[in-house]
């Protein structure tokens, strides 16, 4: 009786595990959803939010209700001014596009390694001086935009990102061993850094 309780528990499982993959969209059907722009809107039926848009709205934090749209893919939260990016960024797991460009933001959560399905992520124009060891579980990672900020950290870990093809850290001063250790943790990503400021460490 055990034996087939427990069957029936990851027969469960992964049926569970199977319709949650589901619920992933693809590019062409992204690019035929609605595009949300009003939190009130949104949440009157919060499951069929796939693609909210609230740049350009001055805002100083996120709005906690965002984190009440469980199929949330692309989030556009870009020229804001926003300072801290909340560690409850994890319960939007099926996030495949984050645009957090132009804010005011100085570090990232430890849990903005928990979206897995994140492809895109937008930090151009922050303050961010340190990235979190976590990020490097980023597996399906495939842009990363940094330039121009004044980051001066940049973990071994972040190698664990191995689908990433684009990183721009230009606007950023690395020494020239500092550029070439960051290229040897992603060898096979295109890295665009500027000039190194051939400066001590």
């Amino acid at each position: 009786m055990c034996f087939k309780k427990i069957i029936i528990f990851f027969v469960f499982l992964f049926i569970t595990q199977s319709l949650s993959a589901q619920t992933l969209l693809d590019s062409v059907s992204l690019s035929q959803q609605k595009v949300y722009k009003n939190l009130t809107a949104a949440l009157q039926n919060p499951d069929s939010v796939f693609i909210f848009d609230l740049s350009k709205k001055k805002l100083k934090e996120i709005p906690k209700e965002i984190f009440r749209l469980k199929n949330l893919q692309i989030l556009n939260l870009s020229h804001n001014r926003i300072k801290e990016l909340p560690a409850e960024i994890n319960l939007l797991s099926n996030l495949q596009k984050l645009n957090l460009s132009n804010n005011d933001l100085k570090q990232l959560p430890r849990t903005i390694g928990d979206l897995n399905n994140l492809t895109f992520l937008g930090l151009n124009r922050n303050l961010i001086e340190a990235l979190p060891a976590e990020m490097g579980k980023l597996k399906n990672l495939e842009v990363l935009e940094m330039w121009d900020n004044e980051l001066s950290v940049v973990p071994d870990e972040l190698r664990g990102m191995y689908s990433l093809r684009q990183w721009e850290l230009r606007g950023i001063l690395f020494t020239e061993l500092e550029q070439q250790r960051i290229k040897s943790l992603l060898p096979d990503a295109q890295i665009y850094f500027s000039p190194s400021c051939n400066c001590k460490d």
